[in-house]
């Protein structure tokens, strides 16, 4: 009796997916919200710009995190806050901060992390 009401739970369990799964085909992922690049792509803007800066000096560095920032969150603009460090990593003695508009990647500032 129990083994049949497990199979029950199961296949409405299964039917119950199934359904949420077409239903929510087409709402947006909250993870790649619409009007802004993401994350990974921002991580590789700021190498880029860095290293067209100056290829020799940032040669050995490598994002080290991305985060996003509101606007009023210490600035008045949204935008993608990408922390970069040489490898081996030097404990943020040499990192950089990159901030990206978070719309289009394009640079607002380049600056060394605060303390």
């Amino acid at each position: 009796m129990a083994g049949l009401r497990f199979t029950g739970i199961y296949a409405a369990w299964i039917v119950l997916c199934a359904i949420l799964f077409f239903a929510l085909r087409g709402a947006e992922d909250p993870s790649r919200r619409r009007g802004r690049i993401q994350s990974i792509d921002a991580g590789t803007v700021a190498l880029s710009i860095l290293r067209d800066r100056d290829a020799r000096e940032y040669d050995r560095y490598e994002v080290v995190h991305v985060a996003y920032a509101r606007a009023g969150e210490g600035a008045a603009e949204t935008r993608w806050v990408v922390l970069l460090d040489r490898v081996p990593h030097t404990s943020l003695r040499e990192a950089v901060v990159v901030e990206l508009r978070a719309e289009d990647g394009s640079l607002l500032r380049i600056r060394k992390p605060v303390d």
